[in-house]
């Protein structure tokens, strides 16, 4: 008997706009409470948005204000440097 292939859950980077496994991007989440991080789990609580696992990527996100839209809040500068920091200390 063969077995259906599983669906891969696909999500979209804010910074190149490519299409790539869920388990490939990183999630960036707003809580209830309006903070903003970084999600290396992908299960905190709150709206998400994706970008690749590299620092290009959120810099573009950044530059194109994409990330602020699909979190729907406005994101301070402090709030990118501290994306930043967290991204080179989850590598």
């Amino acid at each position: 008997m063969e077995q259906k292939k599983r669906k891969i859950p696909e999500r979209q980077c804010l910074g190149c706009g490519e299409h790539r496994p869920k388990l490939e991007l990183l999630r960036v989440v707003r809580d209830p409470e309006g903070n903003v991080s970084l999600d290396f789990t992908g299960k905190k609580s709150g709206r998400g948005a994706y970008i690749c696992k590299n620092v290009a990527c959120l810099r573009q996100a950044r530059r194109k204000k994409s990330l602020s839209r699909s979190l729907e809040c406005e994101i301070p500068d402090a709030v990118y440097e501290a994306l930043e920091e967290q991204f080179h200390a989850g590598e």
